[in-house]
């Protein structure tokens, strides 16, 4: 951490995506010289038996994942193991690559902690990331493919991006997830109702048996977000992941007018969100948290309220590397301080 306070005001200094680039560029860096990151996964990866648990067919060796948006092209999955996640989520991927929004399209906002993106699902399309997952997978942690329509993908063509999606690489994640919920789509929000949704869920589940989640907005209201996530699991979603980014603008000082804000401002809000999911589907499907959480108090906090698994993005850029090793070696302490021997028993003991 020493060392990283020391380099981040210079990466600071450079654009956010920049910076972003060349982060890529060292964590791709361990699948040229995999023995290289020997030492930072030895360092950095937290295995403890308290943390282990079975989700989705797999063993998640700590619940600290890596949320989607950072990895959109699945070139960073090993990096992402040095840097002590549990599992990666990549994407969100289209059918078709995109080039994304125009820049300048990300922002930070220094004093909030926070991250302003308005990137518009930038990647390199199925075929390559296909062809990516294909020399790699299996791969020791598991991996969430996380998938999106294109930008010019009418509405109600749009249940065609998704499927074909799901075809395409069902088998080369753990899990997938239907992102409905970005800000920088036109229309994509528009899709979190409940024709749309039964409609997907009704396709999706015939065309594999992986775990398929919902990822959802944290702008609507509460009552509209429990409805909704609670109809979708009624049609066959296994998991949802709460929350996306927000348009609430007032949240930081000098906000941007395009995109949607990660980071410290979003916790309190993404929390509200999931803690009334929370209340309605605890115990009738697994609950990913994500935003806002910087702390292994943070993790805990989503834990106790249900999340089985836990995201983290903004607070990697904010706090660097050892971020992850930190929240992990906390948790545990948490989890053993209440009585606990396993994560499993303190997942929804708030409820």
């Amino acid at each position: 951490m020493i060392a990283y306070e020391r380099i981040k005001p210079l990466l600071f200094k450079l654009e956010p995506e920049t910076a972003h680039h060349l982060a890529e560029y060292f964590l791709r860096g361990a699948n040229i010289c995999p023995s290289a990151y020997n030492y930072w996964i030895n360092k950095h990866f937290v295995s403890d038996p308290v943390l282990e648990q079975e989700l989705f067919g797999r063993t998640f060796l700590n619940p600290v994942g890596l949320g989607a948006g950072f990895d959109k092209n699945a070139t960073m999955i090993r990096g992402m193991q040095a840097m002590g996640f549990g599992f990666t989520e990549i994407g969100t991927i289209t059918p078709k690559p995109q080039a994304g929004n125009p820049k300048p399209r990300m922002f930070r906002h220094i004093e909030e902690k926070t991250i302003q993106n308005a990137m518009g699902f930038n990647n390199d399309g199925l075929l390559k990331i296909q062809g990516r997952l294909k020399e790699r997978f299996t791969f020791t942690t598991p991996i969430g493919v996380n998938i999106g329509k294109n930008k010019l993908t009418s509405e109600a063509d749009a249940i065609n991006d998704y499927t074909t999606l799901i075809k395409a690489l069902h088998k080369l994640g753990d899990y997938m997830v239907i992102n409905i919920s970005s800000p920088n789509t036109p229309g994509l929000r528009d899709l979190q109702n409940e024709t749309f949704i039964t409609r997907l869920f009704e396709e999706a589940k015939a065309l594999t048996d992986k775990p398929i989640l919902l990822k959802i907005a944290p702008d609507m209201e509460i009552s509209d977000a429990v409805d909704l996530t609670a109809m979708a699991v009624e049609k066959g979603a296994d998991g949802i992941i709460a929350t996306n980014t927000t348009i609430d603008y007032s949240l930081v000082k000098n906000p941007k007018d395009i995109g949607g804000l990660s980071g410290a401002i979003l916790s309190d809000k993404s929390f509200a969100i999931f803690d009334a999911i929370a209340k309605e589907l605890y115990g009738k499907t697994t609950l990913i948290s994500v935003g806002g959480i910087s702390t292994a108090e943070d993790a805990y906090r989503r834990i106790k309220a249900g999340a089985s698994l836990v995201q983290v993005l903004s607070g990697l850029i904010f706090e660097g590397p050892e971020l992850i090793m930190d929240i992990n070696k906390g948790l545990v302490e948490l989890i053993k301080a209440d009585g606990y021997t396993n994560i499993t028993e303190a997942i929804g003991s708030a409820r």
